[in-house]
């Protein structure tokens, strides 16, 4: 986990889940954007001098060119982390994985009518696809958590896929400050307990829930 780290983040566009609470729908439920080729991704990433870069989405596993746009950026000696939901594999060169697979929370039941719940519940834990990912390289396995009821998903989870209780991170669900506050003062509580790690959303707190920051 590189929480504080100056970081370039490269956003994808597109995504094959619906999470109810996503607070990227620009990528996601609306998806927007602008094609760029890899060439011109690098170049734009070169122009900040942080030597960390985070490809994020979206989900960037189904970018058709995300294993090309990876090897870009080694090429470019950066440290390379890759954010995705963990239910699309590529293979794609990068120093962390953090996988975040999607616990009950997410499922959109009443957004638009519930016309992607069934997709996305069906999709939103793929244990071999995570697996396959954490063998790739260094791995972070981050959970949203919205309640003290999500430890029990948790758990199950993360006994099902062997995964290291220290690499399991937990990070409280909001988009609001004080919301995050809240929650995380129970949050930090499990974790203590399980042997698990916390994040904060700390672009949140320093930003607000703006884009381009």
């Amino acid at each position: 986990m590189l929480v504080g780290v100056p970081s370039v983040f490269v956003r994808t566009s597109g995504c094959n889940l619906r999470c109810v609470w996503c607070d990227t729908p620009y990528a996601s439920w609306s998806p927007e954007g602008e094609e760029r080729s890899i060439r011109e991704i690098l170049d734009e990433v070169q122009r900040y001098p942080a030597r960390h870069v985070v490809v994020t989405g979206g989900e960037p596993m189904i970018a058709p060119e995300i294993a090309g746009l990876a090897e870009g950026l080694a090429g470019l000696g950066l440290h390379i982390t890759v954010e995705t939901a963990g239910t699309v594999f590529a293979p794609v060169a990068c120093h962390l994985m953090s996988i975040s697979p999607k616990l009950a929370n997410s499922t959109p039941w009443d957004r638009e009518g519930g016309r992607w719940a069934r997709q996305h519940e069906r999709l939103r834990v793929e244990p071999g696809v995570v697996m396959r990912l954490m063998e790739c390289c260094e791995y972070q396995l981050k959970f949203v958590v919205a309640r003290p009821e999500d430890l029990a998903e948790i758990r199950s989870i993360v006994e099902r896929i062997g995964a290291a209780r220290e690499k399991v991170v937990l990070m409280p669900e909001g988009t609001e400050a004080g919301v995050l506050r809240e929650r995380g003062v129970w949050l930090v509580e499990i974790a203590k307990r399980e042997g698990f790690r916390f994040s904060p959303r700390l672009h949140i707190e320093l930003y607000g829930n703006r884009r381009g920051v």
